[in-house]
């Protein structure tokens, strides 16, 4: 039905599309949660991971363009992530997170899914490429 890449973009989809709404990034020194989209940027990086994964998706057809979009993913949820990490190891006063979200560590599973995504991309060009060698 569909290439196994597939499954695991729509993960990464999933991961990076509904989950931020679901889960809150941290909890506040004041009790209460901190989601995505307080912040501009947070939520321009996980709508920007969203439409790449989903671009990616549509470009079936495309490999090498599918395997560049994984790449920039996977960069733009590093990106993400070190945003997380700085915002934590630098919070004081009255926004200092008291306790880390299940939300904050969403690029990470993220970027496990455009991995294996880009794995088996590359398993599918290298099947390709040596099909055209036969003929």
């Amino acid at each position: 039905m569909f290439r196994v890449q597939t499954y695991y973009l729509l993960a990464s989809l999933i991961i990076s599309g509904v989950l931020p709404f679901v889960f809150p990034l941290w909890k506040i020194a004041n009790g209460s949660s901190f989601y995505f989209m307080s912040e501009i940027v947070y939520s321009v990086l996980f709508g920007l991971s969203t439409t790449l994964s989903l671009l990616s998706i549509l470009s079936h057809a495309k490999r090498q363009q599918q395997f560049v979009m994984g790449r920039l993913n996977i960069i733009l949820n590093l990106i993400l992530l070190g945003l997380f990490v700085y915002r934590t190891l630098n919070a004081s006063g009255e926004s200092a997170i008291s306790e880390k979200g299940v939300g904050m560590f969403l690029p990470i599973f993220s970027i496990v899914f455009l991995v294996l995504a880009n794995k088996a991309i590359k398993k599918d060009e290298d099947l390709v490429k040596s099909v055209d060698r036969l003929r």
